[in-house]
């Protein structure tokens, strides 16, 4: 379940939908559904992130999920780089407001320290090497990101239709380029990242919550429904053959006690 929201070419996104009691205030425990030990973790930190060497592991992370590359491709070191360098550029861009028909972007992540995931009994050699950053005095490594985008719509993404009341630019947002480090998969993460990007959002005065995904993905359908998301529409055929991708679903989530 590296991919939990539908891949679009490097750099882009990923989204999440919906709860049909609307008028609840929010909480973490409300809005995730934890598996394994891992999420209950007091070493996992999931929290928004400002900091270039953090956004800089993000940006590897996400090349790591969603790039197809063979592991025989030819220059593939350099070409993943190339790949995260863009990937990292336009992290900051959305980040810092500069990116047009974006209002505020939060890139989302959960790490743990560097020292608990090698204790852990997975390969995660490469994991290690490549999302790892630095953050009082303390090495850690980011294994799940997202991005909660408050925007109209996304880039060659379907559109929400809510909120119908006042300006969808200031009330509506999208999730983008969820991922989970493979090697930790089922851990509960997924979950945590969806969760925080909810209370995020309640804080932004969100009030309609979307993601993408696709039609085939159902590790990703499984996640954002137990989440609270329901089906609003999908994608039209024609559009997924011309942009040579699965077809997506958009699915929609109500942010509780947020009032319009």
């Amino acid at each position: 379940m590296a991919l939990l929201s539908s891949p679009r070419p490097l750099p882009t996104h990923f989204s999440a939908s919906s709860l049909l009691v609307r008028r609840r205030p929010i909480t973490a425990c409300q809005v995730c559904t934890p598996k394994q030990p891992l999420h209950h973790s007091t070493l996992l930190n999931v929290s928004e992130a400002s900091a270039e060497d953090e956004l800089w592991a993000a940006a590897c992370l996400r090349v790591r999920s969603f790039s197809n590359l063979k592991p025989t491709t030819f220059g593939l070191q350099d070409h993943q780089r190339f790949l995260a360098e863009r990937e990292f550029e336009a992290i900051k861009e959305r980040v810092s407001g500069k990116r047009k028909g974006f209002g505020r972007v939060s890139c989302i992540n959960a790490t743990v320290p560097l020292s608990h995931l090698l204790s852990l009994s997975v390969s995660a050699d490469d994991l290690c090497a490549s999302c790892k950053f630095t953050t009082n005095g303390q090495d850690r490594v980011v294994v799940g990101t997202l991005d909660l985008n408050q925007c109209v719509s996304l880039p060659d993404e379907i559109a929400g239709s809510r909120p119908k009341e006042i300006g969808a630019d200031f009330a509506r947002a999208y999730l983008s380029n969820v991922c989970v480090a493979k090697e930790l998969h089922r851990t509960g993460l997924g979950h945590a990242l969806v969760a925080k990007s909810k209370l995020v959002a309640h804080d932004w005065g969100i009030s309609d919550l979307y993601v993408h995904v696709a039609v085939d993905n159902e590790p990703a359908k499984q996640l954002y429904t137990k989440s609270g998301f329901v089906y609003e529409c999908d994608e039209p055929a024609w559009q997924a053959r011309f942009l040579d991708r699965p077809r997506r679903l958009l699915l929609w989530f109500g942010i509780p006690g947020v009032q319009l």
